[in-house]
């Protein structure tokens, strides 16, 4: 299974914004006790992307510009401007420098510039870019941070609990089983096991495990199965994460129902599709709060729209009992559809 660019650089650069000063302690340690942290930081995309469209040596995919705060220096507000390049590129380096001068040159302040290498070659380590010319020398060198090296500290990996030694075991897995999917299942489910056995808060582990699902994915048979025992998991640890996982699950059940109707080349079939595909995370919601879930409710929710379906999520997570779930849902009259 190969990931294609922009499905690479999507997770990453959402995992960043999340986790931004973890990021930094994990890979750059150096600059991170430089910069003073408690008087926060501001991610740039906006002014970065300008930078992006005045520039025009090979193929962009710039990631992040942040402005932070150091502790010591003459300059106290600097810029750190990132990038996570997960293939193999002749003028990585060269792209390197021109960002990071177009950046000094716009906002008149010192940049430093770091690189994280997702590629799976171990050679490939561009961290500087110069040329002579009639003795006018340049020399431009960044830190970098080469993710396959960290394939020999797995066990460390293991027992750091730094958001992003998950980020890296994950991107790992990711790769080493792109034509394994039975190994790609084990590797995600022993992924997702670990950050409740790490003692991970309840939103670290959401958002960490959306990171996984979203590099690690699976085929639709062995998607059902994982899900299946990722919520016995979280019956056993006696932790509901997963009415919030099922959020995400909703949303793939949405777009393959609107898969299943267009191959099906009928609106009616769309339509079901998209109705199927939301229910089915309701009613396993339902069941695993309150036991088997009524006929007559059943029917009730089928005639409910996937919009409607979405939020009645909310309210299976705030009610008492599926009786007062019921009294929630809209009473049909033929023509239309009214709540009670």
């Amino acid at each position: 299974m190969t990931e294609k660019r922009d499905d690479f650089d999507n997770p990453w650069k959402t995992v960043i914004e999340e986790y931004f000063e973890d990021f930094m302690a994990f890979f750059f340690p150096a600059a991170y006790v430089d910069i003073d942290w408690s008087h926060g930081y501001k991610f740039l995309d906006k002014e970065l992307q300008q930078v992006v469209r005045d520039a025009e040596i090979g193929k962009r995919h710039a990631d992040k510009l942040v402005e932070v705060r150091r502790k010591s220096g003459e300059q106290q507000w600097v810029l750190a401007h990132i990038e996570v390049q997960g293939q193999h590129e002749k003028v990585f380096a060269q792209r390197m420098y021109s960002y990071n001068y177009r950046i000094f040159d716009r906002y008149n302040r010192t940049v430093a510039s770091f690189a994280v290498l997702a590629d799976e070659s171990s050679l490939w380590r561009p961290g500087k870019f110069s040329y002579e010319l009639w003795g006018c020398k340049l020399y431009f060198e960044f830190p970098i941070a080469k993710l396959v090296d960290y394939a020999e500290r797995w066990t460390d990996l293991e027992a750091n609990d730094n958001p992003f030694a998950t980020v890296v075991m994950a991107h790992l897995k990711a790769q080493e089983t792109q034509h394994d999917l039975t190994a790609r299942y084990g590797a995600k489910f022993y992924l997702a096991r670990r950050l409740y056995e790490r003692g991970y808060k309840r939103e670290s582990i959401i958002k960490l495990f959306h990171f996984i699902d979203w590099i690690m994915k699976l085929p639709p048979d062995l998607e059902s199965a994982f899900w299946m025992e990722l919520q016995q998991l979280e019956e056993v640890k006696r932790m509901r994460y997963i009415t919030s996982v099922e959020r995400i699950g909703m949303e793939k059940g949405m777009e393959k129902g609107l898969q299943q109707g267009l191959q099906q080349g009928l609106q009616q079939g769309l339509q079901q599709g998209l109705q199927q595909g939301a229910l089915r995370p309701l009613l396993r919601l339902l069941l695993h709060r309150f036991g088997p879930v009524p006929e007559d409710i059943q029917a009730q929710l089928q005639i409910l729209t996937p919009e409607q379906i979405e939020a009645f999520v909310d309210v299976a997570l705030t009610v008492d009992s599926i009786a007062e779930f019921a009294t929630q849902l809209p009473v049909h009259t033929g023509d239309e559809t009214k709540a009670t």
